[in-house]
């Protein structure tokens, strides 16, 4: 089609047209044209995970500052969508109601401010095509740093065991006056796992019977993990979703993903921020 028929079909002029050519050259938009080169960089390196606030703050740390909004229109204009988490279904935690529980004293504090004050512990499952992938992990609620995860093909005591005890080396001592939050399953009011808060000189705490949400933050990073790490993807194998697992945990999440909740800083350089005042 000629220009002269495109312009008619559109009901604009020739000069229009050609004024609006000319407007791509002015300032502005040689801005947004090279601020959107950046905003697409940041994107891919947050593994299409960042929105908008998000990125404001990844671009400040590089020196470059500009608003939500004009972010949130480039990113649009790039069809830039980040994964969308999935909606939080509650589910049902396999009790034993013969174990003795402990209280619930996470409700009776306020917000840690310092680490090593409350860890909250959770097992989720994964699906993979060769059957489920069940994940255990601690958390130290101050930082939000995922400080021991451990996989099993099974619910044993011995998956949060190994998570429990890989949170302990990476913190490198038994840590005094710790709370240690969970859920009632029978994993966590198993004899066996009892025995080892009691030997460090942990002090256990339970959510309140069918009341999921009082382990909202690990809730929150269950939902995060599937959603970012996993999408709409399915593993074909068990040692594939533990890879990804490592990956997400070890090499994003904790180093590099921003937290709204820790001041759009990481866990680790949150961690380092608190140490270093």
């Amino acid at each position: 089609m000629s220009l002269a028929k495109a312009c008619r079909a559109l009901g604009v002029s020739r000069s229009g047209y050609h004024a609006h050519l000319r407007k791509q050259q002015r300032p502005r938009r040689r801005q947004d044209a090279q601020l959107a080169t950046e905003i697409h960089a940041a994107f891919i390196a947050s593994r299409a995970t960042y929105g908008s606030p998000r990125l404001v703050h990844a671009l400040r740390a590089k020196g470059l500052r500009h608003g939500n909004n004009r972010i949130a229109r480039l990113m649009r204009e790039q069809h830039l969508r980040v994964r969308q988490k999935r909606r939080f279904v509650p589910r049902t935690t396999v009790t034993d109601k013969t174990a003795a529980t402990a209280p619930n004293h996470l409700l009776q504090r306020p917000a840690p401010n310092r680490l090593n004050e409350v860890w909250v512990t959770d097992i989720t499952y994964l699906p993979t095509r060769e059957g489920w992938l069940y994940l255990a992990a601690e958390m130290d609620l101050c930082s939000r740093r995922i400080l021991g995860w451990s996989t099993r093909e099974d619910l044993a005591t011995e998956l949060p065991s190994a998570a429990l005890e890989r949170a302990l080396q990476a913190r490198g001592a038994n840590p005094s006056g710790l709370l240690h939050h969970s859920d009632r399953g029978c994993q966590y009011t198993s004899t066996e796992f009892r025995k080892r808060l009691k030997l460090r000189g942990i002090t256990a705490s339970m959510s309140r019977t069918a009341n999921c949400y009082d382990n909202a933050t690990m809730e929150s990073f269950w939902a995060t993990l599937k959603a970012e790490c996993f999408g709409s993807s399915v593993p074909s194998t068990r040692a594939q979703a533990r890879s990804m697992v490592f990956d997400y945990i070890e090499t994003f999440y904790n180093p590099v993903r921003l937290h709204s909740a820790l001041g759009f800083q990481s866990p680790l350089a949150f961690e380092l921020s608190i140490q270093n005042n």
